[in-house]
Protein backbone atom coordinates (compact mmCIF):
# COMPACT_ATOMS: atom_id res chain seq x y z
CA UNK A 1 0.00 0.00 0.00
CA UNK A 2 1.09 3.56 -0.75
CA UNK A 3 0.80 5.54 2.50
CA UNK A 4 -0.25 9.16 1.93
CA UNK A 5 -0.29 12.26 4.11
CA UNK A 6 -2.76 14.95 2.97
CA UNK A 7 -2.09 18.53 4.09
CA UNK A 8 -4.69 21.22 3.38
CA UNK A 9 -6.24 23.84 5.63
CA UNK A 10 -9.77 23.16 4.30
CA UNK A 11 -11.42 20.08 5.88
CA UNK A 12 -13.76 19.57 2.91
CA UNK A 13 -10.84 19.55 0.50
CA UNK A 14 -9.00 16.99 2.64
CA UNK A 15 -12.14 14.84 2.78
CA UNK A 16 -12.52 14.98 -1.00
CA UNK A 17 -8.89 14.06 -1.60
CA UNK A 18 -9.16 11.20 0.89
CA UNK A 19 -12.26 9.87 -0.87
CA UNK A 20 -10.55 9.98 -4.27
CA UNK A 21 -7.30 8.39 -3.13
CA UNK A 22 -8.83 5.62 -1.03
CA UNK A 23 -10.97 4.59 -4.01
CA UNK A 24 -7.71 3.10 -5.36
CA UNK A 25 -6.91 -0.36 -4.00
CA UNK A 26 -3.22 0.43 -3.54
CA UNK A 27 -3.46 3.80 -1.73
CA UNK A 28 -4.19 4.51 1.95
CA UNK A 29 -4.46 8.00 3.48
CA UNK A 30 -2.75 7.40 6.82
CA UNK A 31 -2.63 10.99 8.11
CA UNK A 32 -3.99 14.49 7.57
CA UNK A 33 -2.70 17.94 8.49
CA UNK A 34 -4.25 21.41 8.41
CA UNK A 35 -1.00 23.33 7.92
CA UNK A 36 2.58 22.81 6.81
CA UNK A 37 4.06 22.65 10.30
CA UNK A 38 1.60 19.95 11.33
CA UNK A 39 2.43 18.04 8.15
CA UNK A 40 6.17 18.09 8.91
CA UNK A 41 5.62 17.06 12.54
CA UNK A 42 3.20 14.29 11.57
CA UNK A 43 5.63 12.92 9.00
CA UNK A 44 8.19 12.41 11.76
CA UNK A 45 5.89 10.10 13.70
CA UNK A 46 3.92 8.38 10.93
CA UNK A 47 5.11 6.02 8.21
CA UNK A 48 4.42 8.00 5.02
CA UNK A 49 5.45 7.38 1.41
CA UNK A 50 3.91 10.44 -0.27
CA UNK A 51 2.97 13.83 1.18
CA UNK A 52 0.33 15.75 -0.76
CA UNK A 53 0.78 19.42 0.17
CA UNK A 54 -1.37 22.44 -0.59
CA UNK A 55 0.66 25.60 -1.22
CA UNK A 56 -1.55 28.13 0.59
CA UNK A 57 -1.69 27.04 4.25
CA UNK A 58 -1.38 28.91 7.55
CA UNK A 59 1.57 28.62 9.96
CA UNK A 60 3.78 27.10 7.23
CA UNK A 61 2.99 27.05 3.50
CA UNK A 62 3.31 23.96 1.36
CA UNK A 63 6.55 24.93 -0.37
CA UNK A 64 8.28 25.64 2.94
CA UNK A 65 6.92 22.36 4.31
CA UNK A 66 8.24 20.57 1.23
CA UNK A 67 11.73 21.95 1.79
CA UNK A 68 11.57 20.96 5.47
CA UNK A 69 10.41 17.45 4.60
CA UNK A 70 13.32 17.07 2.19
CA UNK A 71 15.64 17.93 5.09
CA UNK A 72 14.03 15.91 7.88
CA UNK A 73 12.28 13.06 6.03
CA UNK A 74 14.10 12.67 2.68
CA UNK A 75 12.46 9.34 1.88
CA UNK A 76 9.02 10.96 1.68
CA UNK A 77 8.00 12.06 -1.81
CA UNK A 78 6.35 15.47 -1.83
CA UNK A 79 3.56 16.40 -4.26
CA UNK A 80 2.32 19.98 -4.49
CA UNK A 81 -1.43 20.46 -5.02
CA UNK A 82 -2.81 23.96 -5.54
CA UNK A 83 -5.33 26.16 -7.30
CA UNK A 84 -2.48 28.41 -8.36
CA UNK A 85 -0.47 27.48 -11.45
CA UNK A 86 1.94 30.38 -11.67
CA UNK A 87 5.34 29.54 -13.12
CA UNK A 88 7.28 30.61 -10.04
CA UNK A 89 5.35 28.18 -7.83
CA UNK A 90 6.01 25.29 -10.20
CA UNK A 91 9.73 26.03 -10.40
CA UNK A 92 10.02 26.60 -6.64
CA UNK A 93 8.33 23.26 -5.99
CA UNK A 94 10.76 21.49 -8.31
CA UNK A 95 13.67 23.40 -6.83
CA UNK A 96 12.69 22.23 -3.35
CA UNK A 97 12.82 18.62 -4.52
CA UNK A 98 9.12 18.08 -5.18
CA UNK A 99 8.14 14.89 -6.96
CA UNK A 100 5.36 16.65 -8.83
CA UNK A 101 2.93 19.49 -9.16
CA UNK A 102 -0.74 19.37 -10.09
CA UNK A 103 -3.74 21.67 -9.86
CA UNK A 104 -6.82 21.14 -7.71
CA UNK A 105 -9.03 21.03 -10.78
CA UNK A 106 -7.17 17.93 -11.99
CA UNK A 107 -9.26 14.85 -12.71
CA UNK A 108 -9.45 12.20 -9.95
CA UNK A 109 -7.50 9.71 -12.09
CA UNK A 110 -4.73 12.29 -12.52
CA UNK A 111 -4.44 12.68 -8.75
CA UNK A 112 -4.21 8.92 -8.27
CA UNK A 113 -1.66 8.55 -11.07
CA UNK A 114 0.45 11.36 -9.60
CA UNK A 115 0.58 9.63 -6.20
CA UNK A 116 1.50 6.32 -7.83
CA UNK A 117 4.22 7.97 -9.92
CA UNK A 118 5.70 9.71 -6.89
CA UNK A 119 5.67 6.52 -4.82
CA UNK A 120 7.46 4.70 -7.66
CA UNK A 121 10.23 7.28 -7.64
CA UNK A 122 9.07 9.00 -10.80
CA UNK A 123 8.09 12.63 -11.37
CA UNK A 124 4.65 13.91 -12.26
CA UNK A 125 3.71 17.27 -13.75
CA UNK A 126 0.19 18.20 -14.73
CA UNK A 127 -0.15 19.51 -18.31
CA UNK A 128 -0.57 23.05 -16.96
CA UNK A 129 2.58 22.76 -14.86
CA UNK A 130 4.49 21.33 -17.81
CA UNK A 131 3.68 24.42 -19.85
CA UNK A 132 5.22 26.61 -17.15
CA UNK A 133 8.41 24.55 -17.14
CA UNK A 134 8.68 24.71 -20.94
CA UNK A 135 8.14 28.49 -20.82
CA UNK A 136 10.87 28.82 -18.21
CA UNK A 137 13.29 26.82 -20.31
CA UNK A 138 12.71 29.28 -23.16
CA UNK A 139 12.99 32.38 -20.95
CA UNK A 140 15.72 35.05 -21.28
CA UNK A 141 17.87 33.33 -18.64
CA UNK A 142 17.93 30.07 -20.59
CA UNK A 143 21.37 30.74 -22.13
CA UNK A 144 23.05 31.16 -18.75
CA UNK A 145 21.29 28.08 -17.42
CA UNK A 146 22.41 26.09 -20.45
CA UNK A 147 26.06 26.99 -19.84
CA UNK A 148 25.81 26.09 -16.16
CA UNK A 149 24.02 22.81 -16.97
CA UNK A 150 26.62 21.77 -19.54
CA UNK A 151 29.35 22.48 -17.00
CA UNK A 152 27.62 20.32 -14.37
CA UNK A 153 27.26 17.45 -16.87
CA UNK A 154 30.99 17.39 -17.63
CA UNK A 155 31.63 14.89 -14.82
CA UNK A 156 29.26 12.27 -16.23
CA UNK A 157 30.41 9.26 -18.19
CA UNK A 158 29.04 8.63 -21.68
CA UNK A 159 26.67 5.97 -20.35
CA UNK A 160 25.46 8.20 -17.54
CA UNK A 161 24.71 10.88 -20.13
CA UNK A 162 22.70 8.32 -22.10
CA UNK A 163 20.62 7.53 -19.02
CA UNK A 164 20.20 11.21 -18.17
CA UNK A 165 19.03 11.98 -21.71
CA UNK A 166 16.24 9.44 -21.32
CA UNK A 167 15.30 10.89 -17.93
CA UNK A 168 14.96 14.19 -19.75
CA UNK A 169 12.51 12.47 -22.09
CA UNK A 170 10.43 11.43 -19.08
CA UNK A 171 11.12 7.70 -19.38
CA UNK A 172 10.76 5.40 -16.38
CA UNK A 173 13.64 3.17 -15.28
CA UNK A 174 12.00 0.21 -17.00
CA UNK A 175 11.51 2.07 -20.30
CA UNK A 176 15.04 3.49 -20.19
CA UNK A 177 16.38 0.00 -19.58
CA UNK A 178 14.63 -1.33 -22.66
CA UNK A 179 16.05 1.49 -24.78
CA UNK A 180 19.56 0.97 -23.43
CA UNK A 181 19.40 -2.85 -23.22
CA UNK A 182 19.95 -2.73 -19.45
CA UNK A 183 18.06 -4.21 -16.55
CA UNK A 184 15.77 -1.90 -14.60
CA UNK A 185 17.98 -2.40 -11.53
CA UNK A 186 21.06 -1.29 -13.47
CA UNK A 187 19.28 1.86 -14.67
CA UNK A 188 18.22 2.59 -11.09
CA UNK A 189 21.86 2.36 -10.02
CA UNK A 190 22.86 4.75 -12.79
CA UNK A 191 20.11 7.19 -11.80
CA UNK A 192 21.27 7.22 -8.17
CA UNK A 193 24.84 7.85 -9.30
CA UNK A 194 23.73 10.65 -11.65
CA UNK A 195 21.71 12.39 -8.94
CA UNK A 196 24.69 12.27 -6.61
CA UNK A 197 27.13 13.62 -9.20
CA UNK A 198 24.78 16.42 -10.25
CA UNK A 199 23.72 17.31 -6.71
CA UNK A 200 20.05 16.81 -7.61
CA UNK A 201 17.38 15.75 -5.12
CA UNK A 202 15.23 13.94 -7.64
CA UNK A 203 14.66 12.93 -11.26
CA UNK A 204 12.75 16.10 -12.12
CA UNK A 205 15.71 18.32 -11.28
CA UNK A 206 18.02 16.05 -13.29
CA UNK A 207 15.62 16.08 -16.23
CA UNK A 208 15.54 19.89 -16.19
CA UNK A 209 19.33 19.93 -16.24
CA UNK A 210 19.27 17.62 -19.25
CA UNK A 211 16.91 19.99 -21.04
CA UNK A 212 18.95 23.05 -20.07
CA UNK A 213 22.10 21.41 -21.40
CA UNK A 214 20.39 20.44 -24.64
CA UNK A 215 21.09 16.78 -23.98
CA UNK A 216 19.31 14.57 -26.51
CA UNK A 217 19.11 10.77 -26.62
CA UNK A 218 20.80 10.56 -30.01
CA UNK A 219 21.14 6.98 -31.12
CA UNK A 220 19.63 5.69 -27.88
Amino acid sequence: MIRVLVADDEPLIRAGIRMILTSADDIDVVAEASDGREAVDTARSTAVDVALLDIQMPVMDGLTALAELRRTSPDIRGLILTTFGERENVLRALGHGGAGFLLKDSAPDELINAVRAAAAGNAYLSPAATRHVVDALASPGATARAEEARHRLEGLTARERDVLALLGEGLSNADAGRRLHMSEATVKTYVSRILTKLGCDNRVQAALLAHDAGLNPDGV
